[in-house]
């Protein structure tokens, strides 16, 4: 019997706001998909682009950042400059070939543990319709290319000490 795919999600939770939100779901009891690693961080603007790019490198098949609503960080503006930074983020991944899906910016506050909820659970769904990201496959598949291409310049660009071009440059 074939086994399912169950993706892995590593979710950076500001806080004061999604944190405490995936807190009040677990103590009301709302069950959601366990595919989603928490790491809290005590604000979405201190979300490094790096830790999203080693996640899907360690193998992480999508990764969730939540923070505050606009006008409700603690930090006064750290979500904006989350915000700033995940639009960038998503154009090198999307260079990477990272399917947009696989990388998720939501606002919850506190109060919304059924949100936090709902958003695990749809990107499970759509996770498992994409299928395993395997980035480290695709690092190795990728060197493997690099490689190649190496030695293919490097035979093109050796100098060549046969008879005939000794002849042509005897000419010119």
């Amino acid at each position: 019997m074939p086994e399912t795919f169950e993706p892995r999600i590593v979710a950076f939770f500001c806080n004061w706001c999604t944190y405490t939100a995936a807190d009040l779901a677990g103590v009301s009891r709302m069950r959601h998909a366990p595919n989603a690693r928490i790491i809290r961080l005590m604000c979405s603007g201190r979300v490094d682009p790096q830790f999203i790019l080693e996640a899907f490198a360690r193998g992480a098949d999508g990764v969730l950042i939540g923070g505050c609503h606009p006008n409700d960080c603690h930090y006064i503006e750290g979500n904006y400059k989350c915000l700033r930074r995940f639009r960038l983020l998503r154009r090198m991944l999307d260079d990477m070939g990272v399917e947009e899906k696989r990388c998720r910016l939501e606002w919850i506050s506190a109060s919304e543990g059924d949100k936090v909820k709902r958003v695990i659970n749809e990107m499970v769904e759509q996770l498992k319709a994409l299928g395993p990201l395997d980035l480290p496959g695709r690092f190795r598949d990728w060197d493997k290319e690099v490689a190649e291409l190496e030695h293919a310049a490097s035979a093109a660009s050796a100098p060549c000490d046969c008879h005939a071009h000794k002849e042509e440059a005897a000419h010119a």
